[in-house]
C-alpha cells in the first residue's frame, strides 16, 4: 500500500496554493541535479561539491518578486565565502541570459530546470494548483559543504521575498 504524501502549502496573493510535497528534511541529500545555465550547458551539483550552495528557487525571473531576489542574491553572493548561490526557475535560459544581461547579474548560477523535471518533484517545490500550477514554488535550501541540507524555507506568500539572512 503506497503511503499517501503530504503537500505544503503556500499562497499566491492570499490564495492557498498546494505544492506536490514538503521540502527536503534537514540533514538530507537531495538527488546530484543538472540545471541548465544560460549557455545551454549544464551545471550538476556535484560539481559545487566542497561549497556550500544556496538554491533560491523561484516561478519566473519575469516577475517583480523574484527579480528582486535574484538581485538581492547577486550582492550578497560576492561576499559569503565559499558559497556558490544558484538561482533555479522554470524560465528557458534565452530569458535568464536576458534578464541577466539587462541587470549585470554575475556573482550567482542562473539556472534552468526545465530539462530537470524531477528536482521540483522529489524536494516537493512544484506548485500543483493555481494560476502558477506546474512553475516552483519561491523557496530556499541551502546545503553545506558535504551536500546535506543544512536549512529550508517555503516562503508562505508567493510574492514576498525569502529570509536573506536564514
Amino acid at each position: 500500500k503506497k503511503k499517501k504524501k503530504t503537500m505544503a502549502k503556500t499562497a499566491l496573493k492570499g490564495n492557498e496554493v498546494n505544492t506536490i510535497g514538503d521540502l527536503p528534511a534537514i540533514g538530507s541529500s537531495i538527488g546530484d541535479y543538472e540545471f541548465t545555465k544560460q549557455d545551454l550547458g549544464g551545471l550538476k551539483l556535484s560539481d559545487l561539491k566542497g561549497k556550500k550552495v544556496i538554491l533560491n528557487i523561484f516561478p519566473s525571473v519575469d516577475t517583480s518578486t523574484c527579480a528582486t531576489s535574484v538581485r538581492k542574491f547577486n550582492e550578497q553572493a560576492a561576499s559569503l565565502n565559499n558559497t556558490t548561490v544558484v538561482c533555479v526557475s522554470k524560465d528557458l535560459p534565452f530569458a535568464i541570459a536576458r534578464f541577466c544581461g539587462a541587470e549585470g547579474i554575475q556573482n550567482v548560477e542562473a539556472t534552468s530546470d526545465f530539462r530537470t523535471l524531477e528536482f521540483a518533484r522529489e524536494n516537493g517545490i512544484e506548485m500543483i494548483d493555481g494560476p502558477l500550477k506546474g512553475l516552483d514554488a519561491r523557496s530556499i535550501i541551502v546545503l553545506n559543504e558535504e551536500g546535506k541540507v543544512v536549512h529550508t524555507e517555503l516562503v508562505p506568500e508567493i510574492v514576498d521575498e525569502p529570509n536573506y539572512e536564514a
